[in-house]
């Protein structure tokens, strides 16, 4: 029997296997060639500066796609996707490396678990051999994974909007911001979206940190009528949505230099501001342009050279310390709304709490 084919990749110290490396995990387009596994596992190799910045000591979610990314293709999001094409791995895979080390991080639901947190870039390549594109760091270190240390802020363009509109809200982003004292950090989704990371200090909880997320879309809101924070996808209008669930306890986005499941193999990449607002057309920065743009210096060298307060944040929402709607697999949480589309919620069925009344 024929031996399955197999190669090695150098990350920092260490070579790693690498196996079915000629298995076509991008397919060509009319923008870039096909792109293999190794193909893969190398250039998370050559993003190593940037891509440990983001996930070093961090518990980290795995986005895997182990039969490569075709049209069609499902990713798992719950229990009931059992035919999916991809999963999100949330506990250490079986066969790990003895040098991979982990973070115990607890759920809404109370339950734990060990997740992977990246130490050396041997970590995201191995990752790679396991079918991994995306990687989904908590905002927390793992020496106090229930502080972030990250407000991260998600323009996410609805139907009827463009990647431009994202640009713009951006930029009003880092006005504000600017006058809040508060330095951020730009990068493209991967997708039509942008994020806007702001490192915090370590002092408060997942549910501080979303609420400062809130009333920074609040903020937004008034300053540019093209925005909102509806929870409610049929109230959001033509306008980039500013998802503060993002900084719930245990949700995640894709992090910088990570690889998206869309054709041409597109990268969340960061940007300094000045190239953002030039930037037309992110699905330019992928596999084959990213490293060389990283040669060059990473734009978000100094984010970790500051930690801010997020008091200022904190004084907006308790200006108005009205909750607004948690994912749909959250708990329940004190003051609410109910988990119920407007359109479809009769008054009478809820009480003042927003808890369901029971049918008699």
């Amino acid at each position: 029997m024929a031996k399955a084919s197999e190669a090695y990749v150098q990350a920092g110290d260490r070579e790693v296997r690498i196996s079915s490396p000629e298995r076509v995990i991008y397919e060509a387009t009319d923008r870039t060639p096909e792109v293999t596994k190794l193909m893969v596992a190398e250039y998370f190799a050559g993003v190593d500066d940037g891509l440990m910045r983001a996930l070093r000591d961090r518990p980290t979610a795995l986005e895997r796609w182990t039969s490569g990314v075709r049209p069609g293709m499902k990713l798992a999001t719950g229990p009931a996707d059992k035919d999916a094409d991809a999963f999100y791995q949330k506990r250490v895979p079986k066969g790990a490396p003895d040098y991979l080390e982990t973070a115990r991080i607890t759920f809404p639901s109370g339950r734990t678990a060990d997740e992977i947190c990246p130490t050396e870039i041997a970590v995201p390549v191995w990752c790679a051999h396991m079918g991994t594109l995306t990687f989904h760091p908590w905002p927390v270190r793992r020496d106090d994974v229930d502080h972030p240390d990250e407000l991260r802020i998600d323009l996410d363009p609805q139907p009827g909007t463009a990647f431009a509109d994202a640009v713009r809200v951006a930029g009003v982003a880092r006005e504000l911001l600017a006058d809040l004292g508060m330095l951020g950090f730009a990068k493209t989704s991967g997708n039509r979206g942008i994020h806007v990371y702001v490192r915090i200090e370590p002092r408060w909880e997942f549910a501080d940190v979303r609420h400062a997320a809130i009333a920074f879309g609040r903020e937004l809101e008034k300053r540019d009528e093209g925005v909102t924070t509806a929870w409610w996808k049929e109230e959001r209008g033509e306008r980039i949505f500013v998802d503060y669930n993002q900084n719930t306890r245990d949700r995640t986005i894709a992090s910088a230099y990570s690889l998206r499941p869309i054709p041409g193999a597109p990268v969340s990449t960061p940007l300094t501001w000045e190239e953002l607002a030039e930037l037309d057309d992110p699905r330019g920065l992928n596999l084959f342009t990213v490293p060389e743009r990283l040669a060059g210096g990473d734009p978000w060298a100094a984010i970790d050279d500051v930690h801010h307060s997020l008091q200022p944040l904190l004084d907006l929402w308790e200006e108005h310390p009205v909750e607004l709607n948690y994912p749909p697999d959250h708990p329940k949480m004190p003051g609410e709304p109910p988990r119920v589309q407007p359109s479809k919620k009769v008054a009478a069925h809820w009480d003042e709490d927003g808890n369901r009344i029971p049918d008699h």
